[in-house]
């Protein structure tokens, strides 16, 4: 059997319409057939489908007031006929208790029609690649490391293959066939060179000049990467800031696999530095998850001075603050705790937790020290985060 189809996701639904957005091979239209399998299934990647219904968008009203009243309506990809839309908030204000579940793998299209997403009469949720503690014993951390935890490539005999496939398919179906770029060359050169930048602090110029682009050109497909859901940014953390600190932001591909996949070797490399980047961005996708998947509203964040003292990560919320360090080595040295000290003289009140490639669990200088792939496991979202 597919493992996807057996693993449970912690996605927690919420009881009214929503928008379920995430990256492609995320598993939302599995997510949604397994939550709502006698759900009116509408998928807008079928051309008929959607030729029909860009053609005449008022035949959703048929289609739905068809079905059963209280039902689950659910539409696939939904950016690719925005039109629909506002058909779906006449429906919503029928009141006649049917959920609406659409997905989508951008919001850019959405945006560009003018679209108010349905004026907040629908949530909009995000669906992240598998946790650790998703797929428990199958969790393999030198293999998510190399392959990532997309469902797409989770159980695939050739996971490299299947990731170029990915690549390739995300830049001919949501780039190319949308318009969104003149030439998709181009484009898939400065994703290439974006690969680069994964955990690290974000220079737009430096990237414009290694693409061989514009600034301003740069700045624009950075956009689009992150209306597909591609990459993401995380600021510093700020609030009641006692030090002179950084101001530009830092990247993280969504998932790892990805980033490997697109992340030129070559002989001038140190793999350390491609290991250790990888290892940051798995923990970073983890928490974004924990942070979705929560019911306690929390931002992610990493903390920078302008004298380089830097934490990874910082994770602020209604019910903590948390710092987090990243270290690809089987040992802690004292300088390995430099930053999150520092935190602490900041933020009394933080939990500090320092994770590594070791095996032992520890104390040192008053901070939690563990195994990363330990630490991963354990993040659940019905729980704190350590």
């Amino acid at each position: 059997m597919n493992k996807q189809h057996v693993i449970k996701r912690l996605f927690p639904e919420p009881a009214v319409s929503y928008f379920l957005f995430g990256p492609r091979g995320t598993g939302k239209s599995t997510l949604a057939a397994q939550r709502h399998p006698d759900a009116l299934y509408i998928n807008l990647l079928l051309p008929q489908t959607r030729r029909e219904l860009q053609a005449r968008p008022e035949k959703l009203l048929e289609l739905v007031h068809a079905h059963a009243q209280g039902g689950v309506i659910v539409i696939d990809e939904i950016q690719k006929v925005p039109e629909l839309l506002p058909i779906v908030h006449i429906l919503i204000e029928e009141h006649r208790d049917w959920k609406f579940v659409l997905t989508g793998s951008s919001a850019r299209k959405l945006k560009r029609s003018g679209v108010d997403l349905l004026g907040g009469r629908a949530l909009k949720k995000t669906l992240h690649p598998f946790m650790a503690t998703e797929v428990g014993e199958l969790f393999s951390l030198a293999a998510a490391l190399e392959q990532g935890l997309l469902p797409l490539c989770f159980d695939g005999q050739q996971p490299a293959e299947t990731l170029s496939a990915y690549i390739s398919l995300y830049l001919d179906e949501e780039v190319q066939a949308e318009g969104l770029v003149r030439h998709i060359e181009p484009f898939a050169r400065f994703l290439e060179t974006l690969s680069f930048s994964h955990a690290c602090t974000l220079n737009i110029s430096n990237i414009a000049r290694e693409a061989a682009i514009k600034r301003s050109t740069a700045e624009s497909w950075l956009s689009i990467a992150e209306d597909l859901l591609i990459v993401f940014q995380i600021n510093v953390f700020t609030r009641r800031a006692k030090r002179l600190l950084s101001t530009q932001p830092k990247l993280y591909f969504f998932d790892v696999g990805v980033f490997r996949a697109l992340r030129p070797n070559s002989i001038l490399d140190v793999s350390s530095e491609t290991s250790g980047a990888a290892l940051e961005g798995l923990v970073a996708q983890h928490l974004r998850a924990w942070i979705a998947y929560t019911p306690s509203k929390n931002t992610l964040y990493f903390w920078k001075t302008k004298s380089g003292v830097e934490v990874d990560f910082v994770v602020f919320g209604e019910n903590g603050l948390w710092a987090i360090e990243v270290k690809n080595s089987q040992h802690i040295h004292s300088g390995d705790l430099t930053g999150l000290k520092n935190f602490q003289q900041d933020y009394p009140m933080a939990k500090t937790l320092l994770v590594y490639r070791g095996e032992d669990t520890l104390i040192k200088n008053n901070i939690l020290c563990m195994p990363v792939d330990k630490f991963l496991v354990g993040i659940d979202p019905g729980k704190s985060l350590f």
